[in-house]
């Protein structure tokens, strides 16, 4: 009678890459998220917006084409044709294109190359900031608060770690799921639109002159992806119910919007008051009621970079420290004074996520 031996074998297979455990989780994950009839709506819904901007590329470069490129004055002056779809690209450079406003060539017009770069990169960064990142967050507040939470509550881990697959595995494939999810929302959209810019263009050239706005774009999504996917997945794994995870999300944005919104406001009316008490003892009069100077805030030109104002507060709120480190990227603000404190709020709060996902999903093995 034959002995079999039922101890411990060798494995004589082939192995799998180091990474493909955490793509199996990644796919799976991507794959189970598009059954919700909500995210594919919303993902749909976040392209909608690149059809006004890539209006806006078709736009400036059509006043580029037409040589309507100097300012509107200076070609009322000239005896400049300013109507069609090239005078709206021509209020685009006045308007987004300030900056290249010295940087003029001897016939008066402003240098094509830098307005167009400058143009460019405020277009695509209010394009990442103002639509894209809101739309964003409510799409990781739809998805992420069930992917750990969920297995948490089935135990879903006895069947993950049973196998070879390890913590960082396991984390690798979930932050996966939502960087799928963030690129189809933020980066592809955004690359289609330089793309789109590329084609409308007069000339070729302008792949030359533009060629690193797509890099920046990655580097503005990642730095937008970081952390949001590891703030989103910490408070998936700290408890078993998805909906106080997306609680927790959608309170933690409108908290620090709010706080941010408060604080802003307040300098406002402090530095109108002060405007006015200068002006009252300028003035010589001692009894002048105080009323706060009205000013307007505009969003979309606080997110093109237009507002060159420090916003001191921008560290306290997750979306607008991003819009600043993403202004950064494109080239819009180099002043360290308002790109330090962003940076060291988000690399905190990455660093706290990411201790505790990583002792949240440990925590059932020890157990």
């Amino acid at each position: 009678m034959p002995l079999h031996d039922v101890g411990y074998r060798s494995w004589t297979g082939r192995r799998l890459p180091p990474w493909a455990a955490a793509g199996v989780i990644a796919t799976t994950g991507v794959r189970l998220a598009w059954t919700s009839r909500w995210l594919r709506r919303a993902v749909v819904f976040a392209w909608s917006p690149a059809l006004f901007f890539a209006a806006s590329f078709f736009a400036f470069e059509q006043a580029v084409e037409e040589g309507r490129f100097a300012s509107l004055q200076e070609r009322a002056g000239m005896g400049r044709n300013i109507d069609g779809v090239g005078m709206l690209g021509t209020i685009l450079a006045d308007t987004l294109g300030q900056a290249s406003a010295g940087d003029r060539p001897a016939d008066g017009t402003p240098d094509v190359v830098a307005t167009r770069r400058l143009v460019w990169s405020r277009l695509l960064l209010a394009f990442m900031r103002a639509p894209q990142t809101v739309l964003l967050a409510v799409v990781v507040g739809l998805v992420a608060p069930a992917l750990i939470s969920r297995d948490l509550r089935a135990k879903a881990w006895l069947v993950y770690f049973t196998r070879p697959v390890g913590r960082l595995d396991y984390i690798c494939g979930k932050m996966a799921v939502l960087a799928v999810i963030i690129a189809a929302i933020t980066v592809v959209p955004a690359v289609a639109l330089w793309f789109a810019g590329v084609l409308v263009s007069p000339s070729i050239r302008v792949v030359a002159e533009t060629w690193d706005l797509p890099l920046r774009i990655l580097a503005a999504s990642v730095v937008l992806a970081i952390p949001t996917v590891l703030l989103a997945l910490a408070y998936s794994s700290l408890t078993a119910e998805s909906r106080i995870a997306s609680f927790a999300w959608f309170a933690t944005w409108a908290a620090c919007w709010i706080a941010h919104a408060s604080l802003t406001t307040a300098d406002l009316v402090t530095a109108a008051e002060a405007h006015d008490v200068a002006a009252v003892a300028i003035a010589g009069e001692e009894d002048v009621a105080w009323r706060p100077a009205p000013r307007r805030l505009n969003w979309i030109a606080r997110a093109a970079g237009l507002d060159t104002t420090i916003d001191r507060w921008a560290w306290l709120s997750p979306y607008h420290a991003i819009g600043v480190i993403q202004a950064g990227i494109f080239g819009v603000e180099s002043r360290p004074r308002a790109i330090v404190p962003p940076a060291i709020a988000l690399a905190a709060m990455s660093a706290a996520s990411a201790a505790v996902l990583a002792w949240r999903v440990a925590l059932p093995t020890r157990a």
